[in-house]
């Protein structure tokens, strides 16, 4: 008799296990270099972000002949908010559309200016970092009953003590040297500076940098928002305002107490953040830094030999 053909024979229960297990092992040993690869993109793209920031306030610089105010605001104590350094450059970033929308008798809270303070700028958002597309309202000032569009680059006002910062009306006992390029005008006598004040050199003193945490979502960065340290950091000698985390610098304590955490550098890469020079170059700088280095980094006329490392 001529026999059929015989039948196929099946995977057995183990073996369909065997091979389930093959495949979870090389996903879990590929997704960290996927994930790393992704993590290097946006961070690549976050370098080229600060590059293109930092272009545009020389392209203002060279029309202006000075740099933009860090910010401008007025009034006691609930200060309102006027223009900034990241509205200023607008139109060198190609958004001459919406800085035209911008009124500039008004202040960012009043009704007037809800577009543009609501405006998402893809170029002022990390692409590492969660929810920087949001909008929501900032946890302190004339500005807390509205709400902005997040962002992820704050300026470099200048070098703090964590009693006494140049976004606002309490640095009128630190020393002058210890100043930023961005600072806030109309306090303290201080004006807008230009590449001519920069006497401890453009490419070393701090002009644009990242600020993220993972915790307290409305002390995070606010773009439009002028109103004290919203979209301006400044350098403290503690390392805890590097954490990227201002629960946690809360949490550790320090002279100033939580100020010096709302001023913080830092960023959702691992290991450090951006800045952006004077000089246009852009670093990334380890979490880690030393502190006293930094804040020498921080200032345009403190007069210290300092390096970016």
């Amino acid at each position: 008799m001529v026999s059929g053909p015989r039948p196929r024979a099946a995977f057995t229960l183990v073996e369909l296990l065997v091979v389930i297990t093959i495949i979870g092992i090389l996903i879990a040993l590929l997704l960290p270099a996927v994930q790393a690869a992704r993590e290097a993109a946006r961070r690549m793209q976050c370098g080229n972000n600060l590059k293109q920031i930092a272009l545009a306030l020389h392209n203002y610089h060279q029309a202006l002949g000075s740099f933009p105010p860090g910010g401008i605001t007025e009034g006691l104590p609930w200060t309102k908010s006027l223009i900034c350094w990241s509205i200023s450059i607008l139109p060198y970033l190609e958004h001459q559309s919406l800085y035209d929308k911008y009124d500039m008798n008004a202040y960012n809270e009043d009704p007037a200016n809800k577009e543009l303070r609501e405006a998402f700028v893809s170029i002022y958002a990390c692409p590492s970092e969660s929810g920087v597309r949001d909008l929501d309202t900032p946890a302190t000032g004339s500005g807390s009953s509205v709400v902005y569009r997040r962002g992820s680059y704050r300026c470099m006002t200048g070098r703090s003590d964590g009693t006494g910062f140049w976004d606002c009306n309490w640095n009128s006992h630190l020393p002058r040297r210890w100043r930023g390029v961005l600072h806030t005008v109309g306090t303290a006598n201080l004006t807008t500076e230009s590449f001519a004040s920069i006497r401890d050199g453009s490419s070393t003193t701090l002009m644009i940098g990242e600020w993220g945490t993972v915790s307290h979502p409305k002390r995070r960065t606010f773009w439009a928002y002028t109103y004290a340290y919203y979209n301006a950091s400044g350098a403290v000698p503690q390392s805890r305002t590097l954490l990227a985390d201002y629960d946690k610098c809360v949490a550790v304590g320090g002279i100033g107490g939580s100020n010096p955490c709302k001023r913080g550098s830092g960023s959702f890469h691992p290991g450090g953040f951006h800045f952006a020079l004077c000089d246009g170059s852009v670093h990334f700088i380890s979490a880690s830094i030393d502190m006293e280095l930094f804040c020498q980094l921080a200032t345009i006329v403190g007069g210290e030999p300092a390096h970016v490392p």
